[in-house]
């Protein structure tokens, strides 16, 4: 594939994605699941699409994510428990295949700039944990997940703080990013009725959107530095 194809092709692509990111918001705000089907998971397999054309390494790890973002999608659909505890799954899975990805691509130099933004998130985190009504059956997944949320979070703003450059700036954008769509599901899921739902979950879905697109972009932005 030519250069001029191949950047035609990936721009078509990112306007597929963001056309199809707009109707799964609208989609949540009527809360049409028939739309909601089609568009939510659409979005890690579009993002797996630009990605297998623009990468110059494909990291399998990245599909991975991808992978487990899509089922995790699917299962957060349905307002039941039984999804949500598979959906919880799904979504810690996810953020291990995450977080051993930006391992492989950031090199941690100073670990003390790293506690000292990992420990104030997990202190976060683990208060509204331990304020809310959490099912017995998802007790330790949470407790979990929020240690990979605190260690994300840690890894981006310690690395932004100690070297701000491109690849560390869109590392930062993403997972601040992530950080609020898990603040705003864990406020809907174990805080707000479902009539609050309305509200949060296309805010939730925008936030998911932006999140991993800057994720791919930080991806293969990290891959051309080293290739070059």
């Amino acid at each position: 594939m030519g250069v001029k194809i191949k950047h035609k092709v990936i721009n078509l692509f990112v306007v597929i994605y963001f056309i199809n990111a707009l109707l799964e918001i609208l989609a949540e705000s009527i809360s049409c699941k028939s739309i909601i089907y089609i568009t939510k998971p659409l979005i890690p397999f579009l993002l797996m699409v630009l990605y297998f054309i623009n990468s110059t390494k494909k990291d399998y790890i990245f599909f991975l994510v991808m992978i487990f973002s899509l089922f995790t999608n699917l299962l957060f659909i349905p307002n039941s428990q039984e999804s949500l505890y598979y959906g919880v799954i799904s979504f810690t899975i996810h953020r291990i295949f995450l977080v051993i990805l930006i391992f492989r691509i950031i090199k941690i130099k100073d670990y003390i700039p790293f506690f000292l933004a990992t420990l104030p998130l997990g202190f976060i985190f683990f208060y509204l944990f331990l304020a809310s009504d959490v099912p017995q059956n998802s007790y330790y997944l949470i407790v979990f997940h929020n240690l990979v949320a605190a260690i994300l979070g840690g890894i981006a703003i310690s690395n932004y703080i100690m070297s701000d450059t491109k690849q560390n700036s869109l590392l930062l954008i993403c997972v601040l990013l992530f950080l609020g769509l898990q603040l705003v599901i864990y406020i809907e899921k174990y805080y707000l009725a479902e009539s609050h739902s309305l509200f949060l979950r296309p805010l939730a879905m925008t936030l998911n959107i932006f999140a991993f697109y800057a994720f791919y972009k930080f991806v293969i932005s990290s891959e051309k530095l080293n290739y070059d």
